[in-house]
């Protein structure tokens, strides 16, 4: 791939383009022109590339090298619509050839402490994070490593909106937890490259710094808007409807309304101590 693509690929997704040094990097031209996958061929992924992917994932970063996360592949059609039909609302999900759930595993380590009848003395907060973390890295490895053999991904935040019944479909056990799906297949279009926040809001030299923060998200919001206009805007009944309705009109109005209020709850049943 050459500079010019990659260069393209930032003007797409940011107002304040990078002067790239990665030319001829064919991975990171394609991770710089990524986007979410939610219309896929009617094709199934073979086994080998599925197993490359998981090992590929697996072989990521984890912390203390604890490895704290498991991949739960849906090869049976019953159990995808099944899970398809736990995150409603989101109908591409039970079009997608194959899903995954990713999943934070704090067990094992507490496994190994009894088998070697050593107490394990981290039964706080850091616990689930650790878990947590390894399992998002894990993620983003496997969606790397998919889309730069060709295929198209989309996570599914909402595997945690019925955690319960999600961790009883996939037979998870206690300190074990979804922490996101995934849905995988051979993209039918092209993805649309999502614009982001100017890299002067999100990436800091030395301190964090919000000079200037306001106006930058306003000026985004007026970009994306054109470029990527919202079909529809939530909660209308509420709020309205507002033009220009902008990134951070949406993200206001979503989180303006409980999301997995139950969450904490489940992650406690499970075993999990939060303090």
């Amino acid at each position: 791939m050459s500079q010019t693509n990659l260069t393209q690929a930032f003007a797409a997704r940011y107002s304040d383009v990078p002067v790239s040094c990665a030319d001829g990097a064919a991975l990171v031209q394609s991770m710089a022109a990524r986007g979410s996958c939610r219309a896929f061929e009617d094709r199934a992924i073979p086994d080998d590339v599925l197993d490359t992917l998981c090992a590929i994932a697996m072989a990521s970063p984890t912390k203390s090298d604890l490895q704290q996360r498991d991949i739960v592949m849906l090869k049976s059609s019953d159990q995808r619509q099944q899970l398809a039909a736990l995150v409603a609302g989101q109908a591409w999900v039970s079009d997608a050839p194959m899903l995954l759930v990713f999943c934070g595993n704090n067990r094992r380590q507490r496994l190994l402490h009894d088998w070697h009848r050593v107490p394990f003395a981290n039964d706080h907060l850091d616990a689930l994070i650790n878990a947590t973390a390894d399992a998002a890295i894990a993620l983003g490895a496997f969606v790397t490593a998919a889309e730069a053999l060709g295929l198209g991904c989309c996570p599914i935040s909402a595997v945690r909106n019925d955690a319960e019944a999600v961790s009883n479909l996939l037979g998870l056990p206690d300190h074990v937890f979804p922490f996101a799906g995934l849905a995988l297949g051979y993209p039918a279009a092209p993805p649309t490259i999502s614009k982001r926040l100017p890299l002067r809001v999100t990436c800091h030299v030395d301190r964090y710094e919000e000079e200037g923060l306001r106006a930058a998200v306003e000026a985004y919001d007026t970009d994306r808007a054109a470029a990527q206009p919202y079909s529809k805007q939530r909660f209308v009944d509420r709020f309205g409807h507002t033009e220009p309705y902008g990134w951070s009109d949406d993200k206001v109005r979503q989180y303006s309304a409980p999301e997995r209020a139950e969450f904490g709850a489940f992650i406690r049943k499970r075993g999990f101590y939060l303090d």
